[in-house]
């Protein structure tokens, strides 16, 4: 990626990042933010994983130049605004404090450049298993970490073998009916949310599933992940929205990412496909 140009957006939407795990990928991140700046940036929850600080420390050098390029930007005027998640709830006593210049919210409502109004929040509000049942949500937790050191065998052993980066994960969440049953309920809820909230759309996180949909009246956008698929959305300024999947840019050298198309996964349709197999 030496040499290329820096993207310009309105808005980036970032989520899912787990500094502090194992599994972020942070020098996808600051690569990512390398080549992308934006008037206004959203932290969508999940940013440090609180989680896994708890149970052992892991804070290297590279999730230590995350905190500092994002205090870079905002230091330059960029408008940071961290939306606190299930992993990150602590920030929510916090809610309208300013770290270095980035403001800290629980919800936030985003107006487009085309007018479009967005509910922006993490989404583990709405998650039945995070709010009512904490210990299931932990051992899933303990799970979810297994299949992340999965991942990270399956990406060492492609990089031996000069392939690119990719998710087993990711790609074993579309297989599991139980999971596809899950994405679809999370839409479900949170474009009901936004209905009630009295918005065009909802831009959230929290289930590591990038995605724009439209629900009747509703749009539904998911930023994804940085442990995962690191996937981020942009605004473009013309109110378009997108989702950049980083790592195909990036082992694309010659692939720009105004010139990719935005990826949209209806989790229904894969449901159907699931069924049909």
């Amino acid at each position: 990626m030496q040499g290329q140009a820096t993207k310009q957006f309105r808005t980036l939407f970032i989520s899912d990042v787990h500094l502090g795990s194992r599994a972020a990928k942070a020098d996808f991140l600051i690569d990512f933010l390398r080549h992308h700046e934006a008037e206004t940036i959203f932290l969508v929850g999940d940013i440090v994983d609180g989680w896994r600080l708890r149970r052992s420390w892991h804070w290297p050098q590279t999730h230590n130049d995350v905190v500092q390029k994002l205090l870079r930007q905002a230091r330059k005027g960029t408008s940071i605004t961290y939306l606190a998640g299930n992993h990150d709830e602590f920030l929510r006593m916090f809610q309208g404090t300013h770290f270095g210049g980035i403001v800290v919210a629980d919800r936030a409502v985003h107006i487009a450049a085309d007018g479009k109004r967005y509910l922006v929040i993490h989404g583990d509000q709405f998650d039945t298993v995070v709010m009512n049942v904490r210990w299931l949500a932990y051992l899933g937790d303990r799970a979810y970490e297994f299949a992340m050191l999965t991942n990270r065998l399956v990406a060492r052993v492609r990089r031996g073998m000069g392939l690119p980066y990719w998710s087993f994960s990711s790609w074993a969440k579309i297989k599991v009916k139980q999971a596809v049953n899950f994405i679809g309920a999370f839409q479900d809820v949170l474009t009901e949310e936004a209905r009630r909230s009295d918005v065009d759309g909802v831009i959230c996180g929290h289930i590591h599933h990038a995605a724009i949909e439209t629900f009747g009246d509703v749009r539904y956008i998911n930023t994804g992940d940085w442990v995962e698929s690191c996937t981020a959305v942009v605004e473009h300024f013309d109110g378009t929205m997108e989702i950049i999947h980083w790592p195909y840019i990036r082992a694309t050298p010659s692939l720009s990412p105004d010139r990719l198309v935005p990826v949209t996964i209806d989790a229904r349709l894969i449901e159907r496909s699931v069924e049909a197999a």
